[in-house]
């Protein structure tokens, strides 16, 4: 049996959302299952098939109250009045080692919310969903990963005509920043502390019930969303639509659209084509955090004083920054925390910026620095001169080089999944190949590791993906 329970959301009003069944397919089949996870829910006992008539609705399970849930959000800064799962559907959640967690469909077929959209995800956007959260759990960064993807003969019209999917995911929670905006913004505080309460009484783990609650529950969002957003930039991830609808109370990553990890170190670097304006640019993403959770502040506003509030959000920067001088330091093999080492890691990044260096691989062979080796990145005069002064800050370190270069290859990854590798799994796939998605999945599931086999994928993008474009459409 599938130990799939009830979510407690579903005992809310029907204010919150619409209970409902979904619409698997007629002729279904599994694309790729995440053995990984079935483990760690203790859930490998299940066949894929079994799995699969679950998700796709053939095998009912009388006991669960699936459920679309309503909220709203700004998106690219405007205020959107209502949003909602338009092709989700909440299907209940079950234990886990880090407690319960919600197993949710995506691209399960039409809601109340999907307003003129036909409630179908695309084969395309769910691979790349499943791609990203393997690669983010991979790298120790809060994340929602996928269980299955499910693939149908049915076709479905966006850009042009592509194959319908379903994918299974999980999260510790689906509830968002425009969870609660929808109903501060429709007047209904009486929601927004019922809303509240709930999240407080649901995530214990988290959020406390002393005495004030609701500020303690504000001030956990805040600096769960500063570190997340903090190791983004340590890995060069841009997430691309961080529209308040796409923010998880618990700081987790989640709805993965046209995201990217950036090659070329470009703080002004933008992987979404249709923001024009790079409001969601990578160097933007630290500010667009705090924005989001001013957002959620002010639709939090019938339970926070302003006073309270600001008090709370002045906290964000100090935590993202302490977070990210952390992160860095690590990357750079040191630590203890010196005065100087704000200026060396901002020299480094200013080096990869004007000499266009690729990100990944110039953190990766920073240990050749360390060993008196060339490194390939670094061989430029003004290079040079910052590797003596890397060298010259590890005199004040006590390991040993050789732990030093454990540790090092321990957090700079040698993969990461690059916009073209994305691309060629889904080209594949698309033709029903997808060997070149399971051999993807091994190498992100391992981006530490050397993988001489693969070594391919750890090399710079070929000149054809240079300018490749990722839409929002999914």
């Amino acid at each position: 049996m599938f130990p799939l329970l009830p979510h407690a959301f579903a005992e809310l009003s029907e204010d919150f959302h619409t209970r409902q069944n979904w619409e698997g397919f007629d002729n279904p089949f599994v694309v790729t299952e995440n053995l990984d996870l079935k483990n760690e829910l203790g859930i490998n006992n299940l066949c894929d098939q079994q799995l699969l008539n679950i998700f796709n609705g053939t095998e009912k399970i009388e006991s669960l109250k699936p459920l679309s849930m309503v909220y709203s959000g700004h998106q690219f800064g405007q205020y959107v009045e209502q949003l909602g799962d338009g092709r989700g559907l909440l299907l209940g959640q079950m234990s886990s080692n880090s407690g319960l967690i919600d197993i949710h469909l995506k691209g399960a077929g039409k809601t109340p919310y999907s307003r003129f959209g036909d409630g179908r995800a695309v084969l395309r956007s769910v691979i790349r969903e499943y791609l990203c959260g393997e690669a983010m759990h991979a790298l120790s960064i809060p994340t929602s990963r996928a269980l299955m993807i499910i693939g149908s003969d049915e076709m479905v019209i966006r850009e042009k005509s592509e194959s319908a999917a379903i994918l299974a995911r999980t999260a510790k929670t689906h509830i968002r920043f425009g969870s609660f905006e929808y109903f501060h913004y429709n007047n209904q505080p009486e929601n927004v502390k019922a809303l509240a309460d709930f999240c407080i009484d649901q995530y214990p783990t988290y959020f406390s019930s002393a005495t004030a609650a609701y500020e303690d529950f504000f001030r956990v969002i805040v600096e769960r969303t500063a570190s997340m957003i903090a190791h983004w930039q340590a890995c060069g991830f841009n997430h691309g639509v961080m529209n308040t609808d796409n923010m998880s109370i618990l700081g987790e990553t989640f709805d993965y659209g046209p995201y990217g990890f950036m090659e070329d170190y470009l703080p002004s670097y933008v992987c979404n084509h249709s923001d024009h304006q790079g409001r969601y640019a990578f160097k933007n993403q630290p500010y667009i955090g705090l924005w989001n959770c001013s957002a959620l502040g002010h639709a939090l506003s019938s339970l926070i004083s302003e006073e309270a509030q600001g008090e709370i959000l002045q906290t964000y920067e100090e935590i993202f920054q302490n977070t990210l001088a952390q992160l860095f330091r690590k990357k750079l093999g040191l630590e203890k925390n010196q005065s100087e080492d704000a200026t060396l890691i901002q020299g480094l990044l200013d080096i990869m910026e004007s000499e266009k260096l690729d990100y990944t691989n110039t953190f990766r062979n920073l240990t050749q620095g360390l060993t008196n080796k060339t490194t390939p990145e670094l061989d430029s005069d003004i290079a040079k001169s910052w590797i003596i002064s890397f060298q010259e800050r590890h005199t004040k370190e006590v390991l040993s080089v050789d732990k030093k270069l454990i540790s090092m290859h321990q957090v700079n990854p040698k993969f990461i999944l690059r916009n073209y590798m994305a691309q060629e799994a889904i080209d594949a796939a698309e033709d029903s190949d997808f060997s070149k998605l399971e051999t993807l999945i091994v190498v992100l599931t391992n981006p530490f590791e050397e993988l001489e086999e693969h070594q391919k994928f750890a090399n710079k993008s070929p000149a054809w993906a240079k300018d490749l474009e990722i839409s929002c459409s999914s």
